[in-house]
């Protein structure tokens, strides 16, 4: 099925509100101490990544359109829902967990919609900030503060100096390094989680390599916002980052913002 603007629409305003309430259970847990534990791939887990994705699977199952939804937790313990073509959404309940154990609160909750590999609507909540990023489609990208104040988000064409470059706070490896030296970089900042995504939809970088290992839930929902405010994001060989791969392994991809070329 293709879904139309105003299902899109729709659908990212849930998203929206899921993450604000998975955000407020995450505060509630960030505020006292809390147990972390390895998963099987030796990345570190929380309560708090369990009891926002619960809150989220519950929240996306009471919607009206009902979709198969892959989350990462779950997906962890093996449960993984059949895909056959239709759209699905892929949740990150808490994006940056190492950030969140180093409480500098740079994490995210992140739900997407995929339809034919592509994000086509999704949300990125910082709690820390009250902040949310949310899209419904092309021309369709927002950013909500606290106070529910909203203004759409756009990215932009680098300027004349040179890029402003983001990247892993918690994963600049060699690769990215080298790779960072070959540009023309007017400034590099670092950021954790999905931040970065949207750090280029609203205008303020301009280019995000990633080198090292990622999964679908990590990068979705910023793609997501960034596709919607006119950025992309491509393979190495130039092909654009596609979902529902077998593994849900995504390859080392280039986030950017606006082009010149228009592509």
């Amino acid at each position: 099925m293709a879904l139309t603007q105003e299902q899109r629409t729709r659908l990212a305003e849930a998203a929206r509100d899921i993450c604000i309430l998975a955000g407020q259970e995450i505060l509630r847990i960030y505020a006292a101490p809390f147990e972390v534990r390895d998963k099987n791939d030796h990345s570190p887990v929380t309560e708090a990544d369990e009891a926002a994705e619960r809150l989220i699977l519950d929240c996306l199952r009471g919607l009206a359109l009902a979709f198969p939804i892959v989350a990462e937790e779950s997906a962890a313990h093996g449960d993984i829902p059949a895909l056959d073509g239709r759209p699905f959404w892929l949740v990150d309940p808490l994006d940056g967990t190492r950030e969140f154990i180093s409480r500098n609160g740079e994490f995210t909750v992140n739900i997407a919609l995929i339809e034919a590999g592509s994000p086509v609507l999704g949300a990125v909540h910082v709690p820390v900030l009250g902040r949310t990023y949310y899209a419904g489609g092309p021309g369709h990208a927002f950013r909500q503060e606290q106070d529910r104040t909203t203004q759409p988000i756009r990215a932009r064409l680098a300027g004349r100096d040179g890029l402003v470059v983001v990247a892993s706070r918690s994963h600049l490896d060699p690769l990215t390094r080298d790779h960072i030296a070959g540009l023309q970089v007017a400034r590099f900042t670092e950021a954790g989680s999905s931040l970065k995504f949207c750090l280029l939809a609203e205008g303020v970088a301009d280019h995000y390599p990633r080198f090292g290992r990622t999964m679908e839930w990590d990068t979705a929902a910023g793609h997501a916002v960034l596709l919607a405010a006119g950025g992309s994001v491509r393979t190495l060989d130039g092909m654009d980052l596609r979902y529902g791969k077998p593994g849900f392994e995504n390859p080392p991809f280039i986030a950017h913002g606006r082009e010149a070329s228009g592509k």
